[in-house]
């Protein structure tokens, strides 16, 4: 009967503790374009960047539920590189031809005006595969983004 009651107790105290998430840490801010895509080639995969806005809910959406995991994946994770280029920051970058930039200027030089973009680069800096555009529907965007990664991956493999 001691027993029950001390199984009890814990599962009581367990029930009452708050519960945390096991959040995945957040993604690095590209720095140097070209060390970090040359980095994922060697890896065997595309360097991943997802243009993003601070004030932007799908971009987070996409970051939190697909990115963030994938780069932490022990797994996955290793055959990747995953940055955040910030469209509303002007945050210092070194380009793929490894000129200096900001994060705002090397967006708007690529024409993205609307986010989030997933994009899939090689260590030249040609994409690999068909940018994600937006956050898409929430049943089938891990399908669109292990795809983009396969056909990238592919891409990269060629010579």
């Amino acid at each position: 009967m001691r027993r029950f009651l001390a199984v009890l107790c814990g599962v009581a105290i367990l029930a009452c503790a708050p519960a945390t998430t096991l959040a995945a840490p957040p993604l690095a801010e590209a720095a140097d374009l070209r060390a970090e895509a040359a980095r994922a080639a060697r890896a065997g995969g595309p360097l991943i960047v997802i243009y993003s806005r601070a004030d932007c809910k799908y971009c987070q959406t996409v970051k939190r539920d697909y990115l963030q995991p994938l780069a932490a994946d022990p797994q996955r994770g290793k055959r990747v590189v995953v940055r955040e280029i910030r469209q509303d920051a002007a945050l210092p970058l070194r380009d793929f031809a490894g000129r200096p930039t900001d994060h705002a200027s090397f967006t708007g030089a690529r024409g993205i005006r609307l986010v989030p973009v997933v994009a899939f680069y090689g260590p030249d800096g040609r994409e690999l595969a068909e940018p994600l555009v937006g956050a898409g529907l929430p049943d089938f965007y891990q399908s669109y983004l292990d795809d983009a990664i396969a056909d990238a991956s592919r891409r990269l493999a060629r010579p």
